[in-house]
């Protein structure tokens, strides 16, 4: 595998806010940011694996699909995590297919892998809520759903009105089942896009079948074992903020440019980088820069060559 390597996380967020309608236009908007991005690290020689989230994406997505329950069955929370999947690729790939032509003067190819994801059977991220999805509510709508719906739903963003979202298990990734399919197309040159929203969590039984379960797995923690899979020089991590910060929210936030993996911790046990939020990025950037002693990245949507460039974001070091 050639050096330059990357790993790219885009934010669910970032993509498609949780606050607001987050209607196909401004999806489409917000991904050609990205894909523009993209394409010049390409035209700049750096080696390209994409993956995303889909918290907003698949909360939306469960809303339709509880919505229309007495005209057709629903589907379950691993089936909405694949169909996001397609519905994120397709728009990645085809703002890319266009960045490609205009950048590098050439088609590249560009693949999406609906991937799976093997989580423990048992763990506590499957027992526990913690991932945020779909839309922002008010106390009294949070606590409507939570009587009418059965919604787990927690505050978290205790600084807003409405600060309250649904929450579901997200166990941490153990292996990518789509591992060798993914390393085959990089070796064929093939701008990869794989574990979207973490990828579809499956869990192996007695008999050593995979199978489908109802959560969604943190796409940081993904892009961690995806980022050491393609033996990658940088995991940079795209959301919808230019840095970290501490204090976020409140008068005394303050942007941090660059902290050790011994910071960062630190940071984290102060209680600054929060579970549903900033925490998976921070500790998944973490956990890479340990395993590997390669550095990350985390920045906002705009600004990926910049930040590689070292001009911008919160870089993550041993």
């Amino acid at each position: 595998m050639s050096k330059r390597v990357v790993v790219i996380a885009l934010g669910g967020n970032a993509i498609m806010p949780a606050r607001g309608r987050g209607t196909l236009a401004r999806q489409f908007a917000n991904v050609d940011v990205t894909a523009r991005q993209i394409a010049d690290l390409v035209k700049h020689h750096y080696k390209v694996v994409i993956t995303h989230g889909n918290g907003p994406q698949v909360g939306s997505l469960l809303i339709q699909q509880e919505q229309v329950e007495e005209l057709v069955a629903g589907q379950p929370l691993d089936i909405c995590d694949a169909m996001t999947q397609g519905q994120i690729g397709y728009m990645l790939q085809n703002r890319l297919w266009y960045w490609f032509q205009r950048y590098c003067g050439r088609e590249i190819p560009v693949c999406t892998v609906v991937t799976q994801v093997e989580v423990e059977s048992g763990s506590e991220g499957l027992l526990r809520a913690t991932k945020p999805i779909g839309p922002y509510y008010t106390k009294a709508e949070a606590e409507e759903l939570a009587r009418r719906r059965g919604y787990v739903i927690k505050e978290v963003a205790a600084h807003a009105a409405r600060g309250w979202r649904r929450v579901v298990a997200s166990p941490r990734p153990v292996a990518i089942v789509e591992s060798q399919a993914i390393m085959q197309l990089l070796d064929n040159h093939v701008v990869v896009i794989a574990c979207g929203g973490g990828g579809i969590p499956v869990v192996r039984d007695e008999r050593g079948m995979l199978r489908g379960v109802e959560a969604v797995v943190d796409k940081d923690w993904t892009a961690c074992v995806l980022a050491r899979l393609v033996d990658a020089d940088y995991l940079l991590i795209l959301t919808d903020v230019e840095k970290v910060a501490l204090n976020w929210g409140t008068e005394e936030e303050k942007a941090i440019n660059r902290m050790t993996v011994r910071e960062a911790r630190r940071y984290w046990r102060a209680g600054h980088f929060p579970e549903g939020s900033m925490g998976p990025k921070v500790m998944a950037a973490v956990e890479f820069v340990e395993t590997t002693g390669q550095a990350a990245v985390i920045t906002s949507l705009g600004r990926a060559r910049k930040a590689l460039r070292g001009e911008t974001g919160t870089w993550i070091v041993p």
